[in-house]
């Protein structure tokens, strides 16, 4: 066949295909228009499966989601947050810790997601009903100074120190007083806990005081060990009893001041001792020539075998055998007078440190 023959052939038939290829082209771009319609059309609707802190907003446009996103969150988080500590209860109004959502910033999140991918791939997952994976996080603002200062009133009216156990003295003996557990707010862990509840992290709304015991440094089982020696001196029966750990060991008469120049009442301690000790003689004016003397020991000096101070001059010490029948009186000048043999024998129990108490 010659050349022109065949040149006519291929010219016949490109004409015979060109309709079809124009209307292959027209449908293409009718496609990609659609599509580009269809995505264009869903700008700001929001894929399914996209949930905003828990809130599904899938097939919403953005208008809907904000007003749900807006009654769901905004109701929730507009409710107040209780602490409490047994019958005790502070509350926090998100209102007054300036609670606020921005909802907006959330749902433009929720847009972003859905738009992600090509326009085929997006066109194709609205034909079809596919959806989006994605958990856009919560977007709050609040005032931390209202969370901590709660958190410090809780501790202020919870907290308390421990209480140590104790000895105390009376007429009738000593009494033992147990200690008392203290308690601790952890203020670090309450004021963390105070704002996840008020931003809706917690399961709920209340929020339990995270409270620790504190034991006292001294307890009730202690006690005889820390004191090997205590002293009650009773004025009024004039009896000194001696406590060795605690337990009545000994009791004593004794003399103590006249009226004027009473025995000071009150909780004291051996602060010095000395045997066969002169007497300081104070500067006062029933001590007539001899105030502010010293009076060796010897007969004129009316301290006899041992003294034990316990308020400055004041102290516990034996007298002359002719003095006797002072004892069961009010007789002394401040003094604690005791017969010899009764003073050299509380001496060798009582070191210096040990409690008087003087009722």
């Amino acid at each position: 066949m010659a050349a022109s023959s065949v040149d006519r052939l291929a010219a016949v038939s490109r004409r015979r295909w060109l309709p079809f290829a124009a209307l292959g082209a027209a449908v293409v771009v009718a496609l990609a228009l659609a599509m580009y319609l269809y995505d264009h059309s869903r700008r700001d609707v929001i894929a399914n499966g996209v949930r905003i802190d828990g809130v599904s907003v899938g097939g919403l446009n953005a208008a809907a989601a904000r007003a749900k996103v807006q009654r769901d969150l905004g109701g929730r988080l507009a409710q107040p947050v209780t602490v409490r500590y047994g019958a005790e209860s502070w509350v926090l109004n998100p209102r007054a810790a300036g609670v606020k959502v921005d909802v907006r910033n959330m749902v433009e999140q929720a847009v972003s997601a859905s738009r992600e991918g090509s326009i085929l791939t997006r066109t194709l997952r609205g034909l079809t009903g596919g959806g989006v994976s994605r958990q856009v996080p919560l977007v709050v603002s609040y005032s931390h100074n209202s969370t901590r200062a709660l958190a410090a009133k809780v501790r202020a009216a919870v907290s308390r120190p421990p209480r140590d156990a104790i000895v105390q003295a009376s007429a009738s003996g000593l009494t033992l007083v147990p200690g008392q557990n203290g308690r601790t707010v952890s203020y670090t862990q309450l004021g963390a806990s105070i704002d996840r509840a008020l931003i809706g992290q917690a399961p709920n709304r209340t929020v339990i005081a995270p409270v620790h015991n504190i034991k006292p440094a001294v307890t009730t089982s202690q006690l005889a060990a820390r004191y090997p020696s205590y002293i009650v001196i009773d004025r009024g029966s004039f009896r000194l009893r001696f406590y060795d750990h605690l337990k009545l060991a000994k009791t004593y008469e004794i003399a103590v001041g006249m009226e004027g120049l009473e025995t000071p009442a009150g909780l004291h301690k051996i602060e010095w001792e000395q045997v066969n000790p002169p007497w300081y003689v104070p500067k006062k004016a029933w001590a007539g020539a001899l105030a502010g003397t010293v009076v060796p020991p010897g007969p004129g000096d009316p301290l006899k075998a041992r003294f034990m101070s316990f308020e400055g001059g004041a102290g516990i010490h034996g007298i002359d055998p002719s003095e006797y029948s002072t004892i069961g009186h009010d007789a002394s000048h401040g003094c604690v007078r005791m017969r010899i043999p009764d003073v050299i024998d509380l001496y060798s129990h009582s070191p210096v440190g040990t409690p008087v108490y003087i009722i």
